[in-house]
């Protein structure tokens, strides 16, 4: 089977659907039985990577610049003409293969997803998963817009962060209300776009004869292993455990500041006694020193994240028109990762470049398989590959090893604020996943933002109520508007509170043998999507569970150490 494709993504930027047709059309006439099955899946691979890869670096480009018209023309371009008739052709790719009754080596968790894929499958949704892509596009540029200007400076809000560790109180705050002030002024715009991505999702569940939008959302991100009661099941188990240890958190940085409750300018700011963690300078420093701790983490992990920084696949620093936020994609053509993120200096920043990384070593680690069906891999699992990846990293992270903090006390600093974020972030988690199974079975209710305020409201006051908001009660409630998962990747948050307990799991294990830990991580890793989703948690030494006991044991853990740092 002959199939004439460039080799490179970069070459196909501008082709439209005329260009990618001949490939579907050669897939849909080609034999298919079990002498052929392997080239055919092998053909099928090399054109699913190229538009893949297409897609990906369109969508980079509007990010990395949210100003450029460009890039904006192309990525509507490949959304209006591409993207709708190539899903409709994979489909037909989808069906045939199905229908053969083959199943290759290996491929048998990859079918049980490709007949999900097949049974929500309705070509009247296409325009509308174009559109849902474009509105979160609108999103994206709306938040890399906001900018204000501060001591002589036009900064963005993601500029803003160093601030709010200061320790004067009142710079604190009137930065604080100064970003607070320019969110605010889109909160029309905010509300009018997700209106219109509501009325897009409750439309792609009904053309696909489904109750609702949940529903919906479970079969397409293909959650086989858990279901929506588990998840209240889960937000059930933070309001026992992790709020309680996020209330201690809290109490312990009040104290810490001298004060009898916190604001929300008041979360991660320092005593004056301490001088601010400022691990790097820029994203150069960020990326030579992550290479040195991710080298002392598994000597091929480093050599990986060094094959990304020569060959141009880091975005790292802060800008103006960059889209908010930080994620890595992958370019799968040419079989690597790329990372974007938004450094400021900060040690959040060096958590998310290792959270990325693992990301990225996921990539590296399914590019031996021989389909692009199996290295789609679970997002819960793949977050697992990230999260842990920050918690494995960690007893490297001081300058002698070339890493970040010269002094021992900052280090300590580093971990415990990291640890301290791990039992703040379940009942953030909670809010947001919270608040979108409030949203789409209540949809005519969510179709009103002034509802929306107040089931968001209600949500933080049983999650998050520590935090004194008074006179700012508009900003609490709005705070679904700073959540771009809600716009852009509806229902995808849980996973990363599932994930976070796996990595504290591979972590646990690490404590008592990190070589070991480490090569379970990078196995389980280069499985991609050929085994189930408790398979791959298995196989990198956790346990797929999300119970009160199970989270019980993570928290323990994490404040014991949270102990041992402090001294």
């Amino acid at each position: 089977m002959q199939l004439s494709l460039p080799t490179s993504a970069l070459e196909t930027l501008e082709w439209g659907w005329d260009a990618w047709r001949p490939g579907f059309d050669l897939l849909r006439e080609a034999p298919l039985d079990a002498s052929t099955v392997a080239t055919w899946l092998a053909t099928w691979t090399t054109l699913s990577n190229l538009i893949s890869e297409t897609y990906a670096r369109l969508s980079v480009a509007t990010t990395c610049d949210t100003t450029d018209p460009v890039a904006e023309r192309r990525f509507h371009a490949f959304l209006n003409d591409v993207y709708p008739q190539a899903m409709a052709a994979d489909q037909v790719l989808k069906q045939r293969l199905l229908a053969s009754g083959l199943e290759p080596e290996g491929f048998a968790v990859p079918l049980r997803h490709l007949r999900a894929e097949a049974a929500l499958f309705r070509e009247a949704n296409l325009p509308l998963q174009t559109e849902e892509r474009r509105l979160g596009n609108e999103y994206n540029r709306v938040i890399g817009a906001q900018t204000v200007h501060w001591d002589e400076r036009e900064l963005t809000i993601a500029q803003l962060a160093p601030y709010f560790e200061d320790p004067d109180r009142r710079v604190r705050e009137q930065v604080w209300q100064l970003a607070s002030t320019r969110q605010l002024a889109d909160r029309e715009v905010i509300n009018d776009l997700w209106r219109q991505l509501l009325a897009s999702r409750l439309q792609l569940a009904a053309n696909a004869d489904l109750p609702d939008y949940r529903t919906y959302a479970w079969q397409a991100r293909q959650r086989f292993d858990y279901t929506p009661d588990d998840c209240l099941r889960f937000h059930e188990a933070i309001e026992e455990v992790a709020v309680p240890a996020a209330e201690r958190v809290y109490a312990r940085r009040a104290a810490r500041l001298g004060l009898d409750r916190l604001r929300p300018w008041d979360i991660i700011a320092r005593a004056p006694e301490d001088n601010p963690l400022r691990p790097f300078a820029n994203g150069e420093e960020l990326a030579a020193r992550g290479e040195a701790v991710l080298s002392q983490v598994d000597p091929v992990l480093g050599t990986h994240f060094g094959t990304m920084r020569r060959e141009q696949l880091l975005d790292l620093d802060n800008r103006k028109g960059k889209a908010p936020g930080g994620y890595c994609t992958t370019f799968a053509a040419a079989g690597r990762p790329f990372i974007f993120m938004n450094a400021v200096g900060m040690a959040t920043d060096v958590r998310t470049l290792l959270h990325e990384a693992g990301h990225a070593f996921h990539v590296f680690a399914t590019d031996a398989l021989p389909y692009h069906q199996q290295r789609s891999v679970p997002i819960e699992f793949a977050e697992v590959a990230s999260m842990a990846m920050e918690l494995l990293a960690a007893p490297y992270l001081r300058r002698g090893d070339g890493g970040y903090y010269a002094d021992e006390a900052a280090y300590a600093r580093a971990r415990i604020e990291h640890l301290e974020g791990i039992l703040l972030f379940w009942p953030y988690m909670a809010v947001v996943d919270a608040f979108q199974h409030w949203a789409y079975t209540n949809p005519e209710a969510a179709d009103d933002p002034s509802a929306c305020d107040t089931a968001w409201d209600g949500l933080w006051s049983r999650f998050m109520g520590t935090l004194d908001w008074s006179g700012f009660e508009s900003d609490r409630m709005t705070g679904w508007h700073r959540k771009q998962h809600i716009y852009r990747y509806p229902f995808y948050y849980v996973e990363y509170g599932m994930a976070q307990l796996g990595a504290v799991q591979v972590w646990r294990n690490a404590l008592h043998d990190q070589p070991t830990a480490v090569k379970r991580y990078r196995e389980a890793l280069a499985l991609g999507g050929t085994v189930t989703l408790p398979e791959l948690f298995a196989a990198a030494g956790a346990r797929f569970a999300f119970d009160q006991g199970t989270l019980q044991a993570a928290v323990t853990l994490i404040e014991e150490t949270i102990d041992e740092l402090q001294g």
